[in-house]
């Protein structure tokens, strides 16, 4: 056997295999890695098909809220103006007498009974109790930690020093209120959940205003 030719074809038959090999594992590979490309760029593509959606329905629900609607006190009771979203509605009752002559609940689409347990979009209330009385009730649970209380004026009431609350306002309701003297009562708006934060920072309280 000549060896002299032998060798050198086993050699061509080895590397000829692992060339062989090594385009089947690359093509492999490529193709591997192609098909998971793909599928990251679908599901890439779909995040941001879906994150547009959200978006252009956050945007419409927006521009739903305008024209606000307007909600205006008794004169008796400091004839509280208020506007809000025109995707709420109201309940308020205006009895004149009782520890709360002015007593409203506002919420997206319809008011909810009130023994619900509902956390209403906004509130708001004329106290029969003079301001520092009503401030006084909320001293323990700042001291707790539970709440915070600031100084706030509404900006088309600047004449007068109010404040604001926040954190647990309520037994496991976290939101924000803000309590104004007026004369011998007090008046407060309320929001009762961080869902509707926006709406009372954004429009509620810009908006709001009364005759001290």
């Amino acid at each position: 056997m000549n060896w002299l030719l032998v060798v050198p074809l086993i050699l061509f038959i080895l590397t000829s295999l692992g060339v062989s090999g090594f385009a089947i594992w690359a093509y492999g590979e490529r193709d591997d890695y192609k098909n998971n490309s793909d599928k990251k760029s679908a599901a890439a593509a779909e995040v941001a098909h879906q994150k547009a959606g959200e978006e252009k329905e956050k945007e419409f629900l927006e521009r739903e809220k305008n024209p606000y609607k307007e909600y205006k006190g008794p004169s008796a009771f400091g004839s509280v103006d208020i506007l809000y979203p025109k995707t709420w509605s109201a309940y308020v009752d205006e009895t004149k007498g009782g520890n709360l002559p002015v007593n409203g609940y506002f919420h997206p689409n319809f008011v909810p009974g009130l023994d619900s347990e509902t956390a209403f979009a906004m509130k708001v209330e004329v106290v029969e109790q003079p301001y520092d009385q009503v401030l006084a009730k909320y001293e323990s649970d700042t001291k707790s930690g539970k709440l915070r209380v600031s100084p706030f004026k509404a900006a088309k009431v600047p004449s007068v020093l109010g404040a604001r609350i926040d954190g647990e306002i309520d037994d496991g309701l976290n939101g924000s209120s803000v309590v104004f003297p007026l004369r011998d009562k007090t008046i407060k708006v309320t929001t009762q959940s961080q869902q509707f934060m926006s709406d009372f920072d954004n429009i509620i309280l810009p908006n709001f205003s009364f005759v001290p």
